[in-house]
């Protein structure tokens, strides 16, 4: 009789345990996933500005945007005032892809770097009054890309001459909203990432305003 109960109470004893770690381990579980999917975004967003950053930097000479008109209904391309290579850096990230979904991409940033490594004039990604052009994802039915949004940039201001102190550099930034898929918090966590490269020389004759065949 006495072993008996003595069975029952360890059985009891061990149930009240088992429910007192189950949560505990649950949310550990959870947690490591979280983390797994909040790494993976991470990554995406780096993976994503570097490969803009190399396309947009061999761009140096693709000259001003080609679009007759922007606005809400305009086709995904570059307007005049902004340079192409910023669209090239834009085509490059969407062409790379992103392991996140491109909802979550708030905004992908073009411009010209000052040594901080943000936009001239700034010290955050935030766009000053030139050089710098945004885009935003267009999720629209047969779009699918990115779409200019804001920002000026003349491309035939563009620096890329090898031996000139003033060279140019380009950066390409990326702000994205990681949603907590296992509903830890209702608020997404707003990640930046930036890349800067200067740009590729271009030949003597042409790398810069002021010399013969200047690009843009």
């Amino acid at each position: 009789m006495f072993m008996r109960r003595r069975r029952r109470d360890q059985r009891g004893a061990s149930a009240v345990e088992f429910a007192l770690i189950v949560p505990i381990l649950f949310t550990l579980l959870f947690g490591i996933i979280e983390m797994a999917f909040l790494m993976k975004d991470y990554v995406s967003v780096s993976s994503a500005v570097r490969a803009g950053a190399r396309s947009a930097s061999a761009a140096a000479d693709a000259g001003p945007g080609t679009c007759l008109w922007s606005g809400p209904t305009a086709p995904p391309c570059t307007p005049q005032r902004a340079p192409a290579l910023a669209q090239v850096a834009a085509d490059a990230i969407q062409k790379t892809g992103t392991a996140m979904p491109t909802d979550d991409i708030d905004w992908v940033m073009i411009y010209r770097a000052g040594t901080n490594g943000f936009p001239i004039g700034r010290n955050n990604l935030s766009c000053g009054p030139t050089d710098c052009v945004v885009y935003v994802w267009d999720a629209g039915v047969g779009t699918g890309q990115f779409r200019y949004s804001s920002g000026a940039w003349d491309s035939k201001s563009v620096n890329a001459c090898v031996n000139d102190p003033g060279r140019h550099t380009v950066g390409v930034g990326m702000q994205a909203s990681h949603k907590w898929l296992m509903g830890f918090m209702d608020t997404p966590l707003v990640m930046q990432e930036k890349t800067i490269m200067q740009f590729e020389p271009l030949e003597q004759t042409r790398c810069k305003p002021g010399t013969p065949n200047a690009h843009g």
